[in-house]
């Protein structure tokens, strides 16, 4: 099997402004993406640790959303800051 070389090439979103009122849905979701995550990562076997490590299967960030650092917060809402962007950006609107 040749094995191709991956370049990533997701659609350019930078022109995309997002309303100020998608702000709680932004978190909301933030918050939903670290749940999804975490749920994943423990049916894997993964807990709680103070440091990660991959041999023991532990990770600091198995923590409610609440109590995440907000470096890793951030995270997550980039994640959802990006993919409510590419809806926006496909011609979609967000509405409540």
């Amino acid at each position: 099997m040749k094995i191709e070389k991956y370049t990533p090439q997701p659609l350019d979103v930078s022109d995309v402004k997002l309303p100020e009122d998608l702000e709680l849905l932004v978190e909301k979701m933030s918050k939903n993406v670290h749940e999804v995550w975490a749920e994943s990562r423990m049916k894997q076997g993964w807990k709680y640790g103070r440091q990660r490590n991959d041999e023991l299967k532990t990770h600091p960030c198995l923590v409610p959303y609440e109590e995440l650092p907000e470096e890793e917060k951030e995270y997550d809402r980039n994640t959802s800051i990006g993919t409510l962007k590419l809806i926006m950006k496909l011609g979609f609107n967000i509405i409540k």
